[in-house]
């Protein structure tokens, strides 16, 4: 019996640590102090994610408002999964720190509030794509609402040979459909 036992242990904690793997799809919506957006998580493997975004940044140019609406397609590679499952920690709605390359395609500013003296760079203006490398947490409150945290440093590139460092660097919270 005292065998029956243990193998029966053995398996129940053999199974949970194969359970460590990202979702196979996450939706939801995420808001920060600058913006809005939707998101898709697709499973690649299991610790890899492709993320799909779709949202608008909002800014502030002296009295003036901007929107500028985002694309933004990112792997992400969770890296801490197994470690959570075994101390027991939650790993659903891919909850856990991760790695990625985030790139995003910026398209034309639209002016939120109307300011005659609404001026800045003319090339922060136009088009652009900013690609970087970062690292984040995302943690569940519930079922449903989440919060995530990002820093990273990378490469923007707007028309006419403004090129520049991109920071990334966002709080976020979130629900999750």
């Amino acid at each position: 019996m005292k065998i029956l036992t243990f193998v029966l242990i053995g398996l129940a904690l053999t199974a949970r640590s194969q359970s460590a793997s990202v979702e196979k799809s996450v939706f939801g919506i995420q808001t920060g102090f600058l913006g809005i957006w939707a998101h898709n998580e697709a499973r690649v493997t299991n610790q890899l994610v492709f993320r799909s975004e779709i949202g608008v940044n909002a800014g502030i140019a002296g009295a003036a408002v901007f929107l500028q609406p985002v694309i933004t397609a990112e792997p992400r590679w969770y890296y801490n999964l197994t470690k959570r499952v075994n101390e027991s920690k939650r790993t659903s709605g891919n909850s856990g720190n991760f790695f990625s390359i985030r790139t995003s395609y910026h398209h034309d500013v639209h002016r939120a509030a109307d300011d005659s003296d609404f001026a800045f760079n003319s090339s922060f203006k136009s088009r652009s794509i900013s690609i970087v490398p970062s690292w984040g947490i995302r943690r569940y409150l519930g079922n449903h609402f989440n919060y995530e945290a990002g820093v990273g440093i990378g490469y923007y590139h707007a028309p006419g040979g403004y090129d520049d460092l991109d920071l990334n660097f966002h709080l976020r919270v979130g629900y999750k459909f």
